[in-house]
């Protein structure tokens, strides 16, 4: 039977550290790998918060709980660490999760903070207990959309599985694209084979080809046999979800990893603190830091300055999320209400569109960014992981 959860509060202030929760996908079938650098930008902020002092003298603690990609294990984690009195909940990288998640600590009266999710409607009503770091799904999709039709791109194939997350975006290409002489053709992966969405692709003549399905399969399956079909060695395939962003799937795929464009929130310049928390963060995973772990020591920055601020209850840190500006490593990051969001946004994170590079696929290429106010495409710009 399960425990009922505490009522909403302050947080207990008995212990000797300010405790946050943290939500991270740590194991399978949750993106580990996205998880474990969501991970390590919070525990970076938290080390430095630390030695700068704490919060009022008091150290900042981390209660890590790993959601799996599971949103019913999210809810029990969320009901777990209000019991246990963190002053507020941050993280998660899955959509679907964060949503359970941030439904759950608006109904214990529980601030959080969202690092990564992008779903638009992370709760079902407007509140004020939850407020998100990464931009909304519409927002960054319809700048990969004006990334498409720069690239001369008007009939789009989006290999999807069933999720409200992968709904979402195909609705959101679909409505972008229509009225600007695009469409989008909807291929359902949880029925065709990886060959046989070939044999769909030469049929309705698509040039570009979206993956709004899981990683590693199908993911992995479809670019392979895609790549080995000589019918479709024009074809440009994407994953507007960030799925090559991280090691594992350049090394799944070896060269066939390179030239997928897809979705990343990183400014074109670093400022000095990015530049500096980039190296910190690139000792700590030994690899190139992802924009998820740029996230997530964006998270804790917020968090720690407005615990500073307003203390450890509960209550007022949900009412401080008009009132920040924080110095993140991406920006300038403050929170307002947003049309068709229903939580305390920061509009918006820097986005780009980016690929690996075929010629060296450890270095990134940015193709199109959030600061081009048009769709044309420039040439590419080289970025070493």
């Amino acid at each position: 039977m399960n425990t009922p959860p505490s009522p909403p509060g302050p947080a207990r202030t008995d212990g000797s550290s300010v405790r946050i929760g943290a939500l991270v996908p740590l194991t399978r079938p949750g993106w580990a790998e996205a998880g474990r650098h969501l991970l390590a930008g919070l525990e970076l902020a938290v080390r430095e918060v630390n030695d700068a002092g704490g919060i009022a003298g008091r150290p900042l603690e981390l209660v890590v709980r790993d959601t799996a990609a599971d949103p019913q294990r999210a809810e029990a984690a969320v009901d777990e660490l209000a019991r246990l009195g963190v002053a507020a909940v941050a993280g998660e990288y899955h959509s679907v999760v964060a949503r359970a998640a941030a439904a759950r600590a608006d109904a214990l009266g529980l601030p959080f903070l969202c690092s990564s999710a992008v779903l638009d409607a992370l709760t079902e009503q407007p509140t004020d207990w939850v407020a998100r770091i990464a931009p909304a799904q519409s927002q960054g999709w319809r700048i990969y959309a004006d990334f498409l039709l720069g690239a001369g791109h008007r009939r789009i194939a989006v290999a999807s599985q069933p999720s409200v997350y992968w709904a979402a975006g195909a609705r959101i290409l679909r409505d972008y694209l229509a009225p600007r002489g695009g469409t989008v053709i909807e291929l359902d992966m949880s029925t065709l084979t990886p060959t046989a969405l070939c044999d769909e692709l030469v049929n309705h003549r698509a040039t570009a080809l979206l993956l709004l399905v899981g990683h590693p399969e199908p993911a992995v399956s479809i670019v392979r046999s895609v790549r080995r079909d000589q019918r479709l060695a024009e074809i440009m395939i994407g994953a507007p979800a960030g799925q090559p962003e991280f090691t594992e799937w350049a090394t799944s795929l070896g060269d066939d990893s390179a030239g997928i464009p897809f979705l990343r929130y990183l400014p074109e310049r670093l400022s000095p603190l990015g530049a500096r928390v980039e190296t910190a963060l690139r000792e700590q995973l030994a690899e190139a830091p992802s924009f998820v772990a740029f996230e997530g020591y964006d998270t804790v920055a917020v968090l720690a300055d407005v615990l500073r601020s307003h203390g450890t209850d509960r209550a007022r840190t949900a009412e401080s999320w008009p009132r920040v500006a924080v110095e993140g490593t991406r920006g300038l990051i403050r929170f307002s209400r947003t049309p068709g969001i229903s939580v305390w946004q920061w509009a918006w994170a820097p986005i780009q569109v980016v690929d690996r590079d075929p010629a060296e696929p450890d270095r990134f290429r940015v193709l199109h960014s959030s600061r081009e106010h048009s769709p044309e495409v420039g040439p590419p710009r080289s970025v070493r992981t």
